[in-house]
């Protein structure tokens, strides 16, 4: 859906789409090959949101402590999404992490524009 960013998605332990599964990425930011591994912290059906905790990987040379919540709103036919970062920097020049924000946002339009393709 997104080779550009995303080009590699591994599940090391437990099912897909639970709670307390460990997911290992593949993916480019900022025109770097970089690499993550999260947990499935949360799910919440009724509220449409999961939250990931990234444990190891190249955010971690940044962050003291990551988490990202995807959410999803619908109004009417239209599906509203918004992502919230969680972090603790390492320390105070570390910027905020702006540029992954835009990735997200990008990786939510390939996803939206890979189904209404396949629609």
């Amino acid at each position: 859906m997104s080779p550009d960013l995303i080009q590699n998605c591994d599940l090391h332990h437990g099912e897909w789409g639970t709670v307390g599964s460990v997911i290992f990425w593949n993916y480019t930011h900022d025109g770097k090959e970089c690499v993550a591994k999260e947990i499935i912290e949360a799910i919440d059906e009724e509220k449409k949101s999961v939250t990931f905790n990234i444990v190891e990987g190249d955010l971690m040379e940044l962050y003291k402590t990551f988490k990202a919540t995807v959410h999803v709103d619908t109004v009417g036919e239209d599906n509203l999404v918004t992502w919230t970062f969680v972090y603790e920097k390492l320390n105070e020049d570390v910027p905020d992490p702006h540029t992954l924000m835009e990735f997200c946002v990008k990786l939510t339009k390939d996803i939206e524009s890979h189904h209404l393709t396949n629609a």
